[in-house]
């Protein structure tokens, strides 16, 4: 088989500074071969080659993995604007469409992965499927649940159309009892990571000090989950909800407002990856600045955020890019906002922004293991930059500066220089 020889790339590979002069040799849809620098030693000796070899030139230009987005709406579309039931605000057979054109987007920003944090119609498992069966152009996806909290929690609130809000994003369950059923069902649909409303708080209606669950349905949610092959994952906005939901298995942890050093030490213990999300909160803050409104409150959250981001990223904790993207007023394909955020408000550098995109960012996927980094043995997830984002995180945020990107070794978005 002709093998695609990549040479004098600036590489990133995930977790260590940036090394022009490289060559990554891919092989099929695997990186056979990854010599850093000019003089590198390999990490995987010469393989062999044919005469069909392709030889490609980046002249400089950054090697990185393909990246992941840990928390994905694929068919949302300016949720919030309307009064419609949450995640019914359009036609399913519209809202599927949408989440084709988002995957589309994501893809060409450079995400090879996506993983779903709700969606409605149980749109996620067939937009999986057609990926996987190369029907339509995007990121590997992990398809989710619709988001399963108890009755009265901060997305029930259209009781005047509960027929048709049986499809939408928000399911409601009661009882550990409601919770096994609802999980079930949800995984039999087709769902790979479920989503659970634990507490108020990060953008929704209730307190943030409101916890919505149960320990008892928590536990039940969890142990379904995990019974069924399925990861579970949780909207949490304050500490005691942190702790519970640590205590109780959850696999991943999503804002994790209110998180501290007691908290920080369980998260690392137990090795769950967290997704912040703080550009949306971000955005509406600016907004309503914009607009002459003060929220001292949510200001001082988010600046606590900020301290206590800093903290997990110091102590080891797998912190991964993700937000409410289709939100109103955060669209997607701003996903370099994000990144850009976290080095500006945070104080991260851009390595370790990069970092969570694409080593800690594949653990949220399931794919520790074979995406998130270049070396040997994993799969040929690659793009092509213009430009140096370890050393300006900004220049992800230019989609004409991504020439390419590849999936399982093979272009999928732009092109590899002549």
């Amino acid at each position: 088989m002709a093998r695609l020889i990549i040479k004098n790339a600036n590489l990133l590979d995930g977790e260590q500074a940036a090394a022009p002069g490289s060559t990554v040799v891919v092989d099929g849809d695997r990186i056979t071969e990854v010599r850093r620098g000019p003089g590198g030693a390999s990490t995987a000796g010469d393989s062999a080659g044919g005469g069909d070899d392709r030889t490609v030139d980046l002249g400089g230009r950054t090697l990185m993995p393909g990246m992941t987005i840990g928390h994905f709406h694929g068919a949302y579309v300016e949720v919030g604007s309307s009064i419609a039931p949450f995640g019914l605000e359009n036609p399913p057979a519209y809202s599927a469409i949408v989440s084709v054109r988002n995957l589309e987007i994501a893809l060409a920003c450079g995400f090879t992965n996506a993983v779903g944090a709700g969606s409605p119609c149980f749109i996620d498992p067939s937009l999986a499927r057609a990926v996987e069966e190369g029907m339509i152009n995007g990121p590997y996806t992990v398809p989710c649940s619709r988001e399963l909290s108890t009755t009265g929690h901060s997305n029930d609130w259209a009781p005047w159309q509960w027929e048709v809000q049986a499809i939408g994003v928000a399911r409601l369950c009661d009882s550990a009892e409601g919770y096994r059923l609802a999980v079930r069902e949800e995984i039999k649909h087709g769902a790979k990571m479920i989503k659970l409303y634990l507490t108020g708080g990060h953008g929704v209606m209730s307190p943030k000090e409101q916890i919505e669950m149960t320990r008892d349905e928590l536990q039940a949610a969890v142990d379904t989950a995990h019974s069924r092959g399925a990861r579970i994952r949780a909207h949490i906005a304050n500490k005691d909800a942190i702790l519970m939901a640590i205590d109780a298995g959850i696999d991943v942890i999503d804002h994790a407002d209110g998180m501290d050093a007691e908290c920080i030490e369980a998260i690392v213990a137990h090795d769950i990856p967290v997704v912040p999300g703080i550009y949306f909160p971000e955005l509406v803050l600016s907004n309503m600045e914009k607009a002459g409104q003060d929220n001292p409150g949510m200001r001082a959250d988010l600046v606590e955020s900020y301290t206590a981001l800093r903290q997990a990223m110091s102590a080891g904790v797998k912190l991964c890019l993700g937000d409410d993207y289709g939100a109103i007023g955060c669209h997607h394909g701003d996903y370099a906002g994000e990144m850009v955020a976290y080095v500006k408000n945070v104080g991260l550098t851009p390595l370790e922004v990069l970092k969570m995109a694409t080593v800690n960012g594949a653990d949220v996927a399931g794919r520790g293991d074979e995406a998130g980094k270049i070396e040997a043995g994993r799969v040929a997830d690659l793009v092509v930059v213009d430009g140096d984002p370890s050393t300006d995180i900004g220049v992800l945020a230019d989609r004409n500066r991504i020439e390419a990107v590849l999936r399982n070794g093979e272009v999928k978005v732009g092109a590899l220089p002549a």
